[in-house]
């Protein structure tokens, strides 16, 4: 939904390459498995299956995985609290699990000749939710591995952290505003230019 929810990201893109892109991001999608979307392994099997011919992806995933559960009950204990400041074990085994996946996906991805793939990792989330910050900055750093060392995928990791002011996020402590898409496709972009 990073992507999908105001589709700015997207048509910044497209603007930049004078082009246009096939889209399959949908709000509230996991990375595997979930109720609420299509989720991330899944459309890119539908990708696939409409034209098997994919050079590079733009994407990102595992966030939703996380913040779903931590925002209805938090059942991982994947918030910071005054008496816990740390992520809990079943949080960080949640983290793992989507790391696993997302490792899963980049090889499937290198095994069906996709060229490159350009992964949007999470900025750090400000107000209400900016004690998930140590769960999404442990979701990155695994991400960031993912891309650049445990996948044979050639996997570019574009990190947001440290970018994205509080200004810049909707009132949900989720979501980019417009201004904050246009910042993200501009972090985008000259990862994604060369691969054109």
């Amino acid at each position: 939904s990073i992507f999908d929810l105001n589709g700015v990201i997207e048509e910044d893109l497209q603007a930049n390459a004078a082009t246009t892109f096939r889209n399959y991001t949908q709000s509230g999608a996991e990375l595997s498995g979930g109720s609420l979307a299509t989720p991330v392994d899944k459309q890119y099997q539908d990708a696939k299956a409409t034209d098997a011919n994919i050079s590079t992806i733009v994407m990102d995933g595992g966030g939703n995985d996380i913040l779903i559960p931590a925002t209805l009950f938090d059942p991982y204990g994947c918030r910071t609290k005054w008496y816990r400041w740390n992520i809990s074990s079943s949080c960080r085994g949640l983290v793992e699990d989507q790391y696993v996946n997302a490792v899963n996906l980049l090889n499937q991805m290198d095994a069906d000749g996709v060229d490159n793939v350009v992964w949007l990792g999470y900025y750090e989330l400000p107000r209400g939710n900016a004690n998930l910050t140590q769960a999404l900055n442990y979701g990155d750093d695994l991400l960031g591995y993912a891309c650049d060392v445990s996948s044979n995928a050639n996997c570019h990791f574009v990190d947001p952290r440290g970018t994205v002011p509080a200004s810049q996020v909707e009132s949900d402590d989720i979501h980019p505003t417009v201004e904050g898409s246009h910042n993200l496709s501009a972090q985008i972009w000259p990862v994604l230019q060369p691969l054109l």
